[in-house]
């Protein structure tokens, strides 16, 4: 798999969680103490996430790390 395209489908599915919280991006960024601006960086697979970063996301949107992998690898199939 290219970066790139692991980029995007991560960022798809952090959308998706996201909004099924009912959590904005900047609400998302405050609760995982990351910049306003990185939660809309990651959705648009403009940035990856480090293992720090994606454990504080997870733990905000209530899903284990391995269940975000695996979205993220079903996505990039498609």
């Amino acid at each position: 798999m290219r970066n790139r395209a692991v980029a995007v489908a991560f960022g798809r599915v952090l959308r998706e969680l996201r909004q099924r919280k009912k959590l904005s991006q900047e609400d998302l960024a405050l609760r995982a103490g990351l910049d306003r601006t990185y939660p809309s960086l990651l959705e648009r697979g403009q940035r990856q996430p480090t293992l720090a970063v994606m454990l504080a996301v997870c733990e905000v949107l209530e899903v284990s790390p391995a269940v975000l992998v695996k979205r993220t690898l079903q996505e990039c199939k498609k």
